[in-house]
């Protein structure tokens, strides 16, 4: 098939302009090819690893390794999903103030200057996700039959404010408590 711009065109869901190596704090949701519980299973409750599971929560607590300038903050493994929160940087809670926020909202400000956007990917949350993607891919395919683990792409949310960052962690908390009306429930 020819490549047609016209309908072959993917959108960014990235927020244009924004440097994902900055700073900040981010809440990362990973899911599998369309949705396959592959990680275990949810009971009364509690998620239940399987295997393939504690490797994912493997690779996912290795990105330090890899990336010295990230901690990871809460994260769950679900049956076809990841949920975790990855800060760079200095140990705080924001996005230097990227976009406006709504008046009732005050982001906590990095002591880091902005930088400028780097060209590369070796520092940014999406070079962080790729090789946590990859880690996770590699397992599978030498140890399963299973060749398409991954959705393409990730979701992220940048948290402006201490407010959202337990928001978002206690999101992450309940999350298997929650399994029966998650978005994710397949």
């Amino acid at each position: 098939m020819t490549f047609n711009p016209t309908i072959h065109r993917r959108k960014s869901i990235r927020l244009q302009g924004y440097d994902y190596s900055q700073a900040g704090a981010y809440f990362i949701t990973v899911c599998t090819h369309n949705r396959v519980p592959l990680f275990g299973e949810i009971v009364d409750g509690v998620m239940v690893l399987n295997t393939a599971g504690q490797i994912v929560e493997k690779c996912w607590c290795a990105i330090p390794e890899h990336f010295p300038q990230v901690t990871l903050d809460e994260f769950v493994v679900m049956p076809n999903h990841v949920h975790g929160i990855i800060t760079v940087g200095a140990n705080n809670v924001g996005a230097n103030d990227y976009l406006p926020l709504p008046s009732n909202e005050t982001p906590i400000q990095s002591n880091e200057p902005p930088r400028p956007l780097q060209h590369g990917t070796s520092r940014t949350i999406g070079s962080m996700v790729r090789g946590f993607k990859i880690g996770v891919t590699r397992w599978f395919r030498a140890n399963t039959d299973i060749h398409a683990v991954w959705q393409r792409n990730y979701y992220e949310h940048i948290i402006r404010n201490e407010d959202a960052y337990l928001a978002i962690a206690e999101y992450i908390q309940t999350n298997p408590q929650r399994w029966e009306t998650d978005t994710y429930h397949v």
